[in-house]
């Protein structure tokens, strides 16, 4: 019984996850009833399945992110404890978990686009198109704290007819995978150049799209920034060296054929309209990010934007309640008794709870212009092209700044008191200090530790899955850990996988039980 629970509930999952069925009952069916489905329904239902992994969300900030990634970053401060470096098994096996009801509703759809005649096909096929994209982002994120895992064949219980043994999917190489993504989204945005979408399908489309409401200029700039990061990704390894320097020229040298998220009007996310309507919504965040000292301020980000200034400051931390104003980080060096007193005195810093944790409108991130800034200004670097290297990290810095200013504004709640938006010269004056200016950065890798730095700091906790994987990427910025008590010392490389899959996917797990360990480091991470 076990066995036919884990593949139903992990590896196709047939029901629509985190979501009120009585808010959705009308905009797509349960892929268990595929049947009486649609393409516009079952593509909704698709986007739908994964907000919880979008919108900030208690369960994945509280469970899965509280004690892993958030730690690993340094986006927050924490008291040091036994076994902290080795993940939590109920965040790992949910977040795979997860994950699986979302590719298998990415099967539905596909089940049901199959279905049509070509020429419906043809009508159709912006919602594949989208949809792959969508999927691809997500994708990229499991590998990214997995390494290899099932894709190509998981989540077809349904397209199987209904054959377990049959559905026990393979594991699939990163590298692969990331051909695999890299080769469609190529395609996707080209094709996206010069598709016809007839108005009747236009009409439903943006209906059904929660992402990009319909928006094409927005899917091809999602697409060709996605392209972008998952290509800075792998650019330093010898197999994807050349091909990525390649497309990202492509991709930068011509902004007609591949718009990329240039300002922050474009800003690829979900966003919040209704705070009663099913679901789609940010109110899981403050008992997310507040429970268990969840936000709690790091010593090193909020040091470096003491130092400097920072004009994100005030809208990303609040001072402890007894530090008289001042911004203190918690230590991971110190001892666990200096961390406690500090605590307990309350003069630590905390993440701002009007801009984040108690903000219902927080949208659902998914790629913004601050990062695709500094994504390029990497490029530019390597590149040689300083002048664009310091014209898009400036950009970033400015794009962030407006930012976390922007998403205050949207707040409904008052808690963190009046702020006010930085002004043009007090940005520029941060961008001229000594630790950010970027003509004072001598070298390469100078300047690579300001652009890194600074994509650190942007991505705080609401993006914790990119800064752990540029952070192993770049080792950079470079963080101080205590060694841990427990089995693992470090920080790990990657997270295990959930321990259903030694006991239900046994064969194809034993494939790759030699790298199933937290010193494994993905194809990408060669420093």
């Amino acid at each position: 019984m076990k066995r036919i629970f884990y593949i139903l509930s992990v590896t196709v999952a047939m029901i629509i996850v985190s979501c009120d069925k009585s808010d959705f009952e009308d905009s797509y069916s349960d892929p268990s009833k595929v049947a009486t489905s649609s393409v516009e329904k079952q593509f909704t239902g698709f986007l739908v399945s994964n907000k919880d992994y979008v919108l900030p969300n208690y369960w994945n900030y509280f469970v899965v992110l509280r004690t892993t990634l958030t730690h690993y970053t340094q986006a927050v401060g924490w008291v040091n404890s036994p076994n902290q470096y080795i993940p939590g098994a109920a965040g790992v096996s949910d977040r795979w978990t997860a994950y699986y009801k979302f590719l298998t509703q990415y099967r539905e759809l596909e089940k049901v686009y199959a279905s049509l005649s070509p020429a419906q096909q043809d009508d159709m096929r912006i919602y594949m198109i989208t949809a792959s994209i969508y999927l691809y982002d997500h994708t990229q994120k499991v590998i990214d704290l997995h390494g290899d895992i099932p894709f190509l064949d998981a989540g077809k219980l349904s397209t199987n007819g209904g054959d377990y043994q049959k559905s026990l999917a393979k594991y699939d190489s990163p590298e692969a995978l990331y051909t695999k993504m890299l080769d469609d989204l190529k395609g996707f945005s080209d094709e996206l150049n010069s598709i016809t979408v007839k108005s009747v399908i236009n009409t439903s489309f943006k209906n059904q799209d929660i992402v990009n409401k319909g928006n094409l200029d927005l899917w091809k700039k999602y697409c060709n920034s996605l392209r972008l990061r998952m290509l800075t990704r792998v650019s330093n390894t010898t197999s994807f060296q050349t091909r990525a320097n390649t497309e990202i020229g492509a991709i930068l040298a011509n902004s007609a054929n591949y718009p990329v998220v240039a300002n922050n009007a474009d800003n690829i996310q979900i966003n919040v309209f209704n705070l009663d309507f099913g679901g789609l919504d940010s109110k899981g965040f403050r008992e997310g990010l507040e429970s268990g000292g969840g936000n709690l301020a790091g010593k090193a980000m909020i040091d470096h934007m003491n130092t400097n200034n920072d004009p994100r400051l005030k809208a990303l931390f609040e001072p402890g309640e007894n530090a008289a104003g001042a911004y203190v980080g918690l230590d991971p060096m110190a001892l666990t008794a200096v961390q406690d007193d500090l605590l307990s005195d309350s003069k630590i810093a905390f993440y701002n709870r009007s801009t984040l944790s108690r903000n219902q409108f927080f949208p659902g991130v998914l790629i913004n212009a601050a990062e695709v800034s500094f994504l390029m200004s990497e490029y530019y670097l390597k590149s040689g092209n300083n002048g664009a290297a310091k014209t898009a990290y400036e950009n970033g810095i400015k794009q962030s700044t407006e930012y976390y200013a922007a998403i205050r504004a949207l707040s409904n709640d008052n808690a963190a008191g009046n702020y006010t938006v930085p002004t043009v010269v007090q940005i520029q004056t941060y961008i001229a200090g000594i630790n950010v200016n970027w003509d004072l950065a001598i070298t390469t890798p100078d300047k690579l530790k300001l652009i890194a730095t600074q994509k650190w700091i942007h991505y705080s906790v609401v993006q914790p899955t990119e800064s752990w994987a540029e952070n192993r990427r770049l080792d950079l910025p470079q963080l101080s850990f205590q060694i841990g008590t427990g089995e693992q010392k470090t920080p790990p490389y990657r997270w295990n996988y959930p321990t259903s899959e030694a006991v239900y996917n046994t064969e194809n797990y034993n494939a790759v039980k030699s790298k199933d360990n937290l010193t494994t480091k993905l194809f990408w991470d060669v420093n």
